[in-house]
């Protein structure tokens, strides 16, 4: 019999509509934007975020930016939100639109995550992959949230699996 294929939920989707309506309130607001500073050694990003009524200020680096912004955000988020721990980024990718525009094309982040028993993919686009690839790293972190908060589009890992 084969292996049962995993749904993969799409994020982006999802928190479109939800941030259509007036009454959402998310779990957490990035207040500005990031900082990232990349000398080819250690890239360190600061953020400063709004959560649970508290404005928290970090810093973390990683081995490349997107590492070091997913550490950041995960510094910052956990202590307030512990099942991000066990929240993972499975896959990256990117992709230019319009190859003739060279560098300063706009780029498509894709990435999956997954937390052990679900996976959702999240798209975000800009002319800057850094730019792109934090905001699906926000918006991975955020669904994870509502995933835990049964704030999902199912209310259990089964549910719409069918």
């Amino acid at each position: 019999m084969a292996a049962a294929v995993p749904v993969v939920e799409d994020a982006t989707k999802y928190l479109n509509a939800l941030r259509s309506l007036k009454d959402y309130d998310p779990p957490f607001e990035i207040m500005g934007n990031y900082r990232l500073i990349d000398d080819g050694e250690k890239p360190e990003a600061t953020i400063i975020l709004k959560a649970k009524g508290r404005e928290l200020h970090e810093a973390a680096t990683g081995v490349g930016p997107v590492d070091a912004l997913a550490n950041v955000l995960k510094k910052a988020l956990t202590p307030l939100f512990p099942q991000l721990q066990g929240v993972r980024l499975l896959d990256f990718s990117s992709r230019i639109f319009d190859p003739r525009a060279g560098t300063e094309a706009k780029v498509e982040v894709r990435i999956i995550f997954g937390d052990g028993e679900r996976l959702w993919e999240v798209h975000a686009f800009s002319e800057n992959i850094n730019k792109a690839s934090f905001w699906a790293l926000v918006d991975g972190f955020e669904y994870a949230i509502l995933l835990d908060q049964g704030r999902g589009p199912f209310n259990s890992a089964s549910e719409g699996r069918k």
